[in-house]
């Protein structure tokens, strides 16, 4: 199993950065497939961006150009890097991850753990 705990989220002015941060417990981290979600209010968790299986990484359509999903297995933390922020990208942010192989990685179901997630506001 592992724990997850999310960090780095704000605000930012529109056109601005932030990364954010998820560290994991667990001595076999690297093994994990690592997701990123967002929920804005009163809407369901969207997909944001996933490291998966043997590290292929994924986007949604939306942030794809301007989100990178990194990870140092050193550290067992993985980053989301948010560039060019949008009105839009206003949500609380989680990460997630799976300690099995195979699954949908756009699907919040194919996920064992998820963090208490971390609130990210642009403002105009």
């Amino acid at each position: 199993q592992v724990q997850l705990v999310e960090s780095g989220g704000g605000l930012v002015e529109a056109g601005g950065s932030l990364r954010l941060s998820c560290a994991a417990s667990g001595r076999t981290f690297s093994s994990y497939s690592m997701g990123w979600f967002r929920q804005a209010p009163g809407q369901g968790r969207e997909f944001v961006a996933a490291t998966w299986s043997g590290s292929s990484t994924y986007y949604a359509a939306s942030v794809k150009g301007r989100f990178t999903i990194s990870r140092d297995n050193a550290k067992n933390t993985v980053y989301l890097q948010m560039n060019s922020l949008k009105l839009e990208d206003t949500a609380v942010y989680y990460c997630a991850a799976r300690n099995r192989w195979g699954g949908t990685y756009s699907y919040t179901s194919a996920y064992d753990y998820w963090g208490q997630g971390t609130q990210v506001t642009v403002s105009s």
